[in-house]
């Protein structure tokens, strides 16, 4: 048994460590440029993962991009243009500010501000209080507590 279970857990181990791909580049700031843009650029793919975590074969194929464009001597705008312009700007985690973007940067600004406005609106509703009560009021009020007293 124990045996079969060190078999199991050495072919998963052997699996996992097949999956890491290794890229090997001419300085060590180009590595760190690799790493800020594949934790950038979103996987087409999947959901809500970058090309750095994910294992889809699309995220290898931009992976294996960023690093020949990145040798090749692209900056970082000519990289995330060409990105943006094969697979739209949903590959873009942090999209650039323009017309159809704008909603996803002001929307929670203004929430934020629809929500303080709102209280403000209920705190100053309490602070005025409710009024005082008219003749007529007063006299419907007299009528019902009599009616409640009958009924008690």
């Amino acid at each position: 048994m124990r045996a079969s279970l060190l078999g199991v857990m050495l072919l998963l181990s052997a699996y996992a460590a097949a999956v890491i791909e290794t890229y090997e580049f001419s300085t060590p700031a180009l590595e760190a440029r690799y790493q800020l843009l594949s934790e950038e650029l979103r996987c087409p793919k999947c959901q809500n993962q970058n090309i750095a975590d994910s294992n889809a074969p699309i995220s290898q194929d931009l992976r294996r991009l960023l690093h020949q464009q990145l040798e090749a001597g692209a900056s970082d705008e000519e990289i995330l243009e060409f990105m943006v312009a094969r697979y739209g700007e949903f590959v873009r985690y942090r999209p650039a500010f323009n017309a159809v973007t704008a909603v996803l940067w002001l929307a929670p600004l203004l929430l934020l501000l629809a929500g303080v406005a709102g209280l403000l609106l209920i705190l100053r509703g309490r602070r005025q209080g409710g009024g005082s009560l008219t003749a007529d009021d007063e006299a419907q009020l007299a009528a019902l507590l009599k009616n409640s007293e009958k009924d008690a």
